[in-house]
């Protein structure tokens, strides 16, 4: 039985290719030439014959092989404005191409099934996030990008801007190697649409089941319509906020930005490491939280 291929390492090998030839001008990573030049010359029987933006209904990227299973396409919504999402969801469809082609003909993805997915970390929708999201921003370069500073929506943009991806993957990315607990948090209407905690913070406790539950913002909570007179995007605050549990000197930063044309807004908190870890209830989600698709990685919507 073949080894199933592993996201990162596929996206790895393409990275330091793109390193040798293009060294530090390969960002942002121009995700339609890497399928089609990268496919061709590895599989040159069956490889990416086109890569194509067309307005399609109801999905955001296609994946699908030609009868003859000689040729694939890889399709991306055109209707998207977002350059940062488009280049995502090719990066995703390269994704399902190089993990998941010899178990179907056809990928199609939808919204919630790039970047911000509800499924759980071994799904193929997760994989292929998972590629993508270290083929677009590598984490040798990202984390040169990131040391020495003070994390913030500031620094983020700027990686979103160095790889060409949304502020949602940038901040996304980089939980995923913050060194202390960090969630972050996309809500609409003083509700939680996903929420996403790092390795660290999930163990701990702290984490939104929002697969499972709809869940209301807390009423301190910077992004709560209560508090839409402030000003303020950053806050220092009990921990217990957000999650009851949490010892009562136990303090959180929270921040908050609005994430552009996609109408939500984006919640940070970040938090020191925890003093105890948080029993499993068998009512509580068995794969981490609802946004695993990206702790394996992703990006998404526009940069601003």
């Amino acid at each position: 039985m073949t080894e199933p291929l592993r996201p990162m390492a596929q996206a790895n090998r393409i990275s330091n290719l793109l390193r040798i030839v293009l060294g530090d001008q390969r960002f942002p990573v121009q995700a339609d030439q890497v399928a089609l030049e990268y496919s061709r010359q590895c599989f040159p029987t069956s490889p990416v014959d086109k890569v194509d933006g067309q307005d399609l209904d109801g999905f955001e990227g296609m994946l699908a092989v030609n009868k003859a299973r000689s040729k694939w396409l890889i399709l991306y919504n055109s209707a998207v404005t977002s350059q940062g999402r488009q280049r995502f969801t090719i990066a995703h469809e390269l994704g399902h191409y190089l993990l998941h082609r010899h178990q179907q003909d056809q990928f199609q993805c939808g919204h919630d099934d790039i970047e911000t997915g509800e499924r759980n970390k071994k799904d193929i929708e997760t994989e292929a996030d998972q590629f993508a999201s270290t083929l677009l921003m590598p984490l040798d370069d990202f984390g040169k990008q990131i040391h020495g500073h003070p994390v913030g929506f500031d620094l983020l943009g700027h990686c979103a801007d160095r790889y060409g991806v949304s502020l949602t993957a940038a901040a996304l990315r980089w939980i995923e190697i913050a060194d202390k607990r960090a969630i972050l948090v996309a809500s609409r209407d003083d509700h939680m649409l996903w929420a996403k905690s790092n390795e660290a913070a999930f163990k701990s406790g702290a984490f939104f089941a929002t697969r499972k539950r709809t869940i209301e913002l807390p009423r301190d909570a910077l992004a709560h319509s209560d508090n839409g007179s402030t000003t303020t995007q950053s806050q220092l605050l009990q921990a217990k906020a957000w999650f009851p549990r949490e010892p009562s000197h136990v303090e959180l930063t929270e921040m908050t930005k609005v994430a552009g044309n996609y109408n939500y807004t984006l919640t940070m908190l970040l938090m020191p490491d925890a003093e105890w870890r948080q029993p499993q209830h068998d009512d509580e989600e068995p794969e981490e939280d609802t946004f695993d698709r990206f702790t394996n990685n992703g990006q998404f919507p526009d940069r601003k």
